[in-house]
C-alpha cells in the first residue's frame, strides 16, 4: 500500500523534506500544502490550502487518507497545529504549541536556559525603549538586539556601534517593525567564535542528533550586510570537533529537552540548536522548533537510513534506526532576489537546470507563469551538491551558478570558505 504523507509549508526546506520522503520505498504519495510549483518536478503533489488554515488541512488529511503530516515552518507550530491535528485524531510530527514557544519567544528560551544552567550569552529583556537604550549605552558595542518573537530570521541585529543598536531598538520598540514580535526585545552580549547548527530528532526525553551544519546568515560575502533567513550552508563542519559537538549535546541539547519535560512542555519534533564555539565552550545563540532553512537542504542529503521510516517510528512509539554518511560533504547556495531581505523585485525568469543531473535544485519563492517558473519571493532557490571533499562540493555548486543566467538575483560566493581554511 505505502504511506500517504502531507507536508505543510512551501519553501526550499519543505521541498527537501518532501523529496526525501518521496524517495522512500515505503511511501506512495507526498502532498505539500501549499508547496510551490518547482516541487512538481520531483513528483510532489501540491494542495492549495494555506499553512495557517488548520480546519481545511485537517479536512484534507481526513478525506485523503493521510497517514501522517510533517510540519515544516514555525508559524503553524506556534499556532498549535499539532494540538489541532491531535484533537482531530490525526498523527502529525512536530512540537505542541506549549513546546514550540522555545522558538516563539526568545525571552522564554532565555528563562529556560537560566533556570537549567544552559550556557548562553549574557542578556536582558526589555519592552521599554528608554531603559533598553540606557542598557545598551552602559554595555557598549558590539551588541546583539533580537525581537522576542519570530521574524522570519530577520529579527536579529548584530550592532557594531551603539548608534546602530539604538536605531535597532527604536525600529522594534517604537516603530514596531515586526509588529507584536518586537514588543519585547532581548539585548545580549556579542559572542566571538564559529557558529554551527545542531539539529536533532526529539521524542520527549529521547534525543537523536543529526550531523552538524554551518549556515551563513548575512546577505553578502565575508558576512557583510543585513541578516537574512540564510544564504547557504554546508555539512559537516570540519573546524568544529566531534568532542565539541558531544559537549554541546551533553551540556545544552539534552538538558534543554529534560528541562522542557520538567516544565510540562515535553518536546517532540525537530529541535534546532544554533550554537557558537566560544573560548569557554559551546553556547546557545537560538533555538528553533523545526528544521532550519537552508540547513535541511544539505543535512538530509547526508541521511543514509529511510527518512519516512524514522518519522513513522517516532510517531508510533518505535525505536528509530538513524545512520548518517561518514564520508563526504554537502553544500548548498541560496539564490535570492536583488534587494532581499529588504524590498525586492519579483517575476525574474528562472534558469533551466535540466542539464545538471548530479546537483539538486530546491525551489522556494517561485510561481508558474505559463510553462516557465518565475521568482515570487526573497529566497528563490538553492543549488546543492555533494562531494568527497568540501572543495569538490563547493566547486560543483558554483560551476552550476556560473553556467546559468542569474540576472535579477544575487548569491554569496563564499559559502563553505570557513571550512576550507
Amino acid at each position: 500500500m505505502g504511506l500517504t504523507i502531507l507536508v505543510i509549508g512551501s519553501g526550499g526546506r519543505e521541498h527537501a523534506i518532501a523529496q526525501k520522503l518521496i524517495q522512500s520505498p515505503k511511501v506512495k504519495t507526498v502532498f505539500c500544502a501549499k508547496g510551490n510549483p518547482g516541487m512538481k518536478k520531483d513528483g510532489i503533489r501540491l494542495v492549495d490550502i494555506a499553512e495557517d488554515d488548520h480546519p481545511n488541512l485537517i479536512k484534507f488529511a481526513k478525506e485523503n487518507g493521510i497517514d501522517w503530516t510533517f510540519i515544516g515552518p514555525e508559524i503553524p507550530l506556534l499556532n498549535g497545529i499539532i494540538d489541532d491535528f491531535a484533537d482531530a485524531g490525526l498523527f502529525a510530527f512536530g512540537p505542541l504549541r506549549n513546546a514550540a514557544v522555545i522558538e516563539g519567544s526568545k525571552d522564554f528560551a532565555k528563562k529556560i536556559m537560566k533556570k537549567y544552567e544552559i550556557p548562553t550569552a549574557d542578556h536582558k529583556t526589555f519592552s521599554d525603549f528608554a531603559t533598553a537604550r540606557a542598557y545598551v549605552i552602559e554595555k557598549g558595542a558590539p551588541i546583539v538586539i533580537k525581537a522576542d518573537g519570530v521574524a522570519a530570521g530577520k529579527g536579529v541585529v548584530v550592532a557594531k556601534t551603539v548608534k546602530e543598536a539604538i536605531d535597532a531598538l527604536k525600529e522594534l520598540l517604537e516603530d514596531h517593525k515586526f509588529g507584536v514580535s518586537g514588543t519585547k526585545v532581548v539585548v545580549e552580549e556579542f559572542l566571538v567564535g564559529e557558529e554551527f547548527s545542531l539539529l536533532a530528532f526529539v521524542r520527549n526525553e529521547e534525543v537523536y542528533p543529526m550531523v552538524i551544519a554551518q549556515d551563513h546568515k548575512c546577505a553578502y560575502d565575508n558576512d557583510l550586510g543585513p541578516n537574512t533567513g540564510g544564504m547557504g550552508a554546508y555539512s559537516p563542519v570540519p573546524q568544529i570537533s566531534d568532542e565539541l559537538v558531544k559537549e554541546a549535546l551533553e551540556t545544552i541539547v539534552k538538558p534543554t529537552v529534560q528541562g522542557m519535560m520538567t516544565e510540562g512542555r515535553a518536546f517532540t519534533g525537530i529541535l534546532y540548536t544554533g550554537l557558537i564555539a566560544t573560548a569557554d565552550g559551546p553556547k546557545v545563540i537560538e533555538f528553533n522548533a523545526r528544521f532550519g532553512d537552508p540547513e535541511t537542504q544539505v543535512v538530509l542529503q547526508r541521511l543514509e537510513t529511510d527518512f519516512a521510516q524514522i518519522i513513522d517510528d517516532l510517531l508510533k512509539g518505535n525505536q528509530p534506526i538513524i545512520r548518517w554518511k561518514q564520508d563526504g560533504y554537502s553544500l548548498g547556495v541560496v539564490v535570492a532576489a536583488e534587494g532581499y531581505p529588504n524590498v525586492y523585485e519579483k517575476g525574474s525568469q528562472l534558469p533551466d537546470f535540466s542539464d545538471f543531473l548530479t546537483e539538486q535544485i530546491y525551489y522556494a519563492g517561485v510561481k508558474q507563469q505559463g510553462e516557465q517558473l518565475v521568482s515570487d519571493g526573497g529566497r528563490i532557490y538553492l543549488v546543492q551538491a555533494s562531494g568527497k571533499s568540501l572543495a569538490e562540493a563547493q566547486e560543483a555548486v558554483y560551476r552550476v551558478l556560473k553556467k546559468v543566467d542569474t540576472k535579477g538575483t544575487f548569491y554569496r560566493n563564499d559559502i563553505g570558505v570557513k571550512g576550507l581554511k
